[in-house]
């Protein structure tokens, strides 16, 4: 895959240089803060070789790529500097919830730090097997030195976020981990061992030790932003080089010491409490919502809150919710080794299952699987929520917890205890999902038989004539005609591009009124400057051209008027361009119009009228997956 290529092409895709404002990543998706989400040009993000999806989550736009996303956000970043998101509402001028703007901000700190983080944690639990086979002891030099590695960015997590968060909330990044390393600095947590006895200009401070801790420097770099942006409004430019660093420090360390820090901990220490406390009452319950629900909530940007939560418990001992949410990972991975052993005779989806299986075992990346199979394939949604929810449950009711933050693999087992529990709750949520989609199936589809239409037609049943591929998620749609006249079949259209098939499938019309109506409710996503095609898109996701004539091009517009434009949202029946049909014939055209359904990657059945005249609004073409 050429990264190079793949990357230049998706800033082109989102609009170009100039509509980005900010670009991060994390282990699968770039994550894009756009000036204008509108100029992206989704469906052809969507299409793109190597692109899994496309998600408007939280105040971003991401593409979903895949493992290698890091090979291409470097080779956009190469003689670019976007910087790191900003939140959306600040940004692009929309107006966005708290609530969303919150995750936002979450997401953004943590996506820079969760490559570290996980290969921190695997570190963790590399140590584990090796002390437990006894190839290593946990008082040797070698140990302590990757101990080090693999807990040196939870202990200064503090300075880690205050430098992602002033990226995110604009503020001087670097101000901002300092912030989080005076909290650590000797000489502040020697105070520890005065005990109540320090104090700032005669004010209490509560002691407090900030590694690990999440929810403090949270607090206190979001005051810290506000505080930046007053002092440069009041400072002159010439002297906040110096000054507005100074008194920033000034100000927010002993502020951070004396409140927000104490209270950022109380917080983290009531949710932890609330968290376990439902946890108690029922792990059960609480491990049938994480494990059978987990899937979604990272569909929609959810499961950002979590984090910091996690955090915060792995750091008094252990966190029950990751270890719940696991058994929705391995539910996602046995659906698709599920498929992988169902579709034989399906090459491109069996390589597509087996492949993102593997990268789901060993590496823990399963968005692959999430919108490449079962958000694809809806039969297998069920499925994950039951598989995900056994094994969630089992998670909860003996109290698995996770004890270093890492993708959830086969290789992080060790991190997670009691290690027997949380083996059988996967393997359970594992198997469960390769079961139930072999018994199952991962799709229905229509065969050896004609689907009845939406509305009568005067004529016969139509007949199943051909195969097309098309991205739908639908098991019937009926394609209307855009125009009255006489049916004729693509093979006998004067133009190989149609009569081949390479277009797509469909019908051509000879025109007996210079019309064009929609043949579906959707939206209008191209329409040539010459006004002689137009493509749409129906609500259910079929793309459908509508060619006007042969050569028809070089007429140049003359003789053609649209009356819609691009992006329109049009009801099946509204008039979208009107021809004189007369003049387009005495200019020496040919005016037979082709009705495609366009080529992408699944497969539906065309079943086409067999009526020899047609009038506008009557079933054309009868679509059945």
């Amino acid at each position: 895959m050429d990264h190079k290529k793949m990357g230049e092409d998706i800033v082109r895709l989102v609009g170009g240089e100039e509509n980005i404002n900010g670009l991060v990543h994390c282990a699968t998706r770039l994550r894009f803060d756009l000036k204008d989400s509108r100029k992206a040009e989704r469906e052809a993000l969507e299409k793109h070789e190597g692109i899994i999806t496309v998600v408007e989550s939280g105040g971003q736009f991401q593409v979903v790529i895949g493992s290698h996303v890091a090979y291409v956000y470097a080779e956009i970043m190469k003689n670019r500097d976007f910087g790191s998101n900003s939140p959306a509402s600040e940004s692009s001028g929309k107006k966005t919830s708290v609530i969303s703007t919150i995750f936002e901000v979450i997401s953004g700190s943590f996506s820079p730090l969760i490559p570290a983080m996980a290969g921190s944690g695997m570190i963790k639990a590399l140590l584990t097997v090796l002390t437990l086979l006894g190839w290593m002891s946990a008082t040797s030099d070698t140990y302590l030195i990757l101990s080090a590695a693999g807990n040196a960015v939870f202990y200064f997590l503090p300075i880690l976020l205050g430098i992602t968060l002033g990226i995110k909330l604009k503020a001087n990044p670097y101000v901002a981990g300092v912030i989080g390393a005076a909290l650590m600095e000797p000489n502040f947590t020697g105070l520890m061992d005065k005990g109540a006895d320090v104090s700032f200009l005669g004010i209490p401070v509560v002691m407090m030790n900030y590694s690990a801790s999440v929810f403090p420097i949270f607090i206190s770099i979001s005051i810290y932003a506000l505080v930046d942006k007053f002092l440069k409004k009041i400072i002159l430019k010439d002297l906040q080089l110096f000054l507005v660093p100074m008194l920033a420090l000034m100000i927010m360390v002993p502020l951070s010491a004396m409140a927000f820090g104490p209270f950022g901990t109380g917080v983290g220490d009531w949710i932890s409490s609330g968290v376990t406390w439902l946890i108690g009452v029922s792990g059960i319950l609480s491990g049938i919502v994480l494990g059978g629900f987990m899937t979604f909530m990272v569909v929609f940007g959810l499961h950002w809150g979590f984090t910091p939560i996690t955090i915060q418990n792995i750091g008094v001992g252990g966190d029950p919710i990751e270890a719940m949410a696991a058994a929705a990972v391995f539910a996602q991975i046995g659906v698709a080794f599920g498929i992988f052993l169902k579709a034989r005779k399906d090459k491109t989806l069996r390589t597509l299952a087996g492949s993102t299986s593997i990268t789901g075992l060993l590496a823990g990346v399963t968005e692959p699987i999430v919108y490449g199979l079962v958000l694809r394939y809806k039969r297998v949604i069920p499925i994950v929520i039951i598989a995900g929810a056994l094994g969630g449950a089992i998670n909860g009711h003996f109290g698995v917890k996770m004890t270093a933050y890492v993708f959830h693999n086969i290789f992080a087992i060790p991190v997670y205890t009691p290690t027997l529990v949380y083996v059988i709750a996967i393997a359970c949520s594992f198997a469960a999902a390769t079961v139930l989609t072999l018994i199952f199936g991962y799709e229905s589809k229509v065969k050896g038989e004609a689907p009845e239409t939406v509305e009568s037609v005067k004529t016969a049943e139509p007949e199943p004539v051909v195969t097309a591929t098309k991205v739908v998620d639908i098991k019937k749609e009926t394609i209307y005609s855009p125009i009255t006249g006489r049916i004729t079949p693509l093979s006998q259209v004067n133009d190989s591009a149609f009569s081949t098939g390479a277009m797509g499938k469909g019908l051509a019309i000879e025109p007996s009124v210079g019309e064009v109506v929609a043949p579906i409710d959707g939206v209008v996503t191209s329409l040539f400057p010459t006004g002689h095609a137009i493509g749409l898109t129906s609500n259910a996701g079929t793309e459908i051209l509508i060619h006007i004539g042969i050569n028809t091009v070089a007429l140049k517009g003359k003789h053609f008027n649209p009356v819609v434009k691009e992006g329109d949202s049009v009801k099946q029946g509204d008039l979208l361009i009107q021809f004189d049909r007369e003049q387009i014939i005495e200019a020496g055209y040919e005016i037979v119009t082709p009705v495609i359904v366009t080529l992408t990657k699944h497969k539906v059945d065309v079943f086409e009228t067999n009526q020899e005249q047609i009038q506008k609004n009557e079933v054309l073409l009868t679509l059945v997956v």
